[in-house]
């Protein structure tokens, strides 16, 4: 059994997210049943409800499941990713290049390779989304534009404005007017996404790495009149609670309400993939036929890949007739991962055919 430090020292390394316990403590949470790194980013228990232990598996031998958010288990294996991957949570509004990482000794493209193995993504990229998100969030509470920037760590205005075009598709200062509809971040394990509501449904739901995002954003805006601004509302709140309890295998259905813009053929597609069960998949020439139009199947692939409400409108279930994942805008290493933590929703842990279960492995979300 590995020495930890009193319970006090570990609360309040858990409170400062301290970097120096990456690796050497852990806390599970008695409430939830949920551990934990000290550097997670989540909500903090009370010390009442705190237990600590030296490694993951002695927190899973006394009954708690990993945390989807940090990951206690997934990066045991890289060290160095487990490290930069705190140093990024502690600080998010560090502007990180290539030659930083060389002058901590590391090689960017082995850098770059580990973490899309782990998280899809590069080292970089991620750290470039942090960075937006703390801009954004700075613009949503009403501040300057000088503050978001400084928040997102660009050197110049013109550089944040540049990148929020880039990712959301305008320029950060119409987004902060009177709006009918409201974009903010959502985290999920298997990366952040960008919720617009109002106050009734959710309109838009994408991973914020998708390249078609600010297309999709354009196009929203085009049937809504241009009204989207920053900011929350109660859809929000219930959208990324019921993504929470999707990722945990607590519940495999969304009952958030939702506005489908599109035609009536691409309605039709996107409602029938909402009958299809977590834990199975179907052919697109299955949906077509679904539908009554078994002619249909490229249309139906089309209207597939247009699907602006990832998950909630479960496109991700959709794979190819030879049984290949193809077609997931999210990435394929997401539709992948999506597929194989769904198997726990479907009772049944052996293969079955193309339009039952999905036969892929079990290997859940572990990033």
């Amino acid at each position: 059994m590995l020495e930890l430090p009193d319970p006090r020292t570990l609360y309040a390394a858990l409170t400062a997210r301290d970097p120096r316990y990456e690796g050497r403590a852990f806390v599970g949470v008695t409430t939830t049943g949920i551990f934990c790194r000290l550097t997670c980013p989540a909500r903090k228990p009370r010390p009442e409800n705190c237990r600590w232990f030296a490694r993951p598996q002695d927190a899973q031998a006394a009954g708690f499941r990993p945390c989807l958010r940090c990951h206690p288990t997934g990066l045991q294996a890289d060290a160095v990713v487990a490290r930069l991957a705190a140093r990024l949570r502690a600080e998010p509004e560090r502007r990180w290049s290539e030659a930083e990482l060389q002058a901590l000794g590391h090689d960017p493209s082995t850098i770059r390779r580990a973490f899309k193995r782990h998280f899809g993504q590069s080292f970089l990229q991620m750290a470039r989304a942090e960075r937006l998100r703390n801009g954004m969030r700075t613009l949503t509470k009403g501040a300057q534009m000088i503050e978001a920037q400084l928040d997102a760590g660009f050197d110049s205005a013109s550089g944040f404005r540049a990148a929020f075009a880039r990712l959301f598709g305008h320029p950060p200062h119409e987004w902060r007017g009177a709006a009918d509809l409201r974009a903010d971040w959502i985290d999920t394990p298997l990366g952040g996404m960008i919720a617009i509501a109002d106050d009734r449904a959710l309109h838009l739901l994408e991973f914020i790495d998708r390249k078609a995002l600010p297309q999709g954003l354009r196009r929203l805006s085009g049937f809504v009149g241009g009204r989207i601004g920053l900011g929350r509302s109660p859809v929000h709140d219930l959208a990324e609670a019921e993504l929470r309890d999707f990722f945990t295998g607590r519940k495999p259905v969304f009952s958030v309400p939702i506005q489908l813009h599109g035609t009536d053929f691409q309605q039709q597609v996107w409602q029938a993939l909402r009958q299809i069960p977590a834990g199975q998949t179907r052919s697109y020439a299955g949906l077509a036929a679904s539908i009554g139009r078994p002619s249909a199947t490229r249309a139906v692939a089309r209207a597939n890949a247009t699907n602006r409400i990832a998950l909630v409108v479960p496109c991700h279930r959709v794979i190819g007739a030879d049984g290949t994942l193809t077609g997931y805008a999210g990435g394929l290493w997401r539709k992948e991962r999506l597929i194989a933590a769904e198997r726990a929703y479907a009772g049944d842990d052996g293969p079955t055919g193309l339009d039952g279960p999905s036969g892929l492995d079990g290997r859940g979300l572990a990033l």
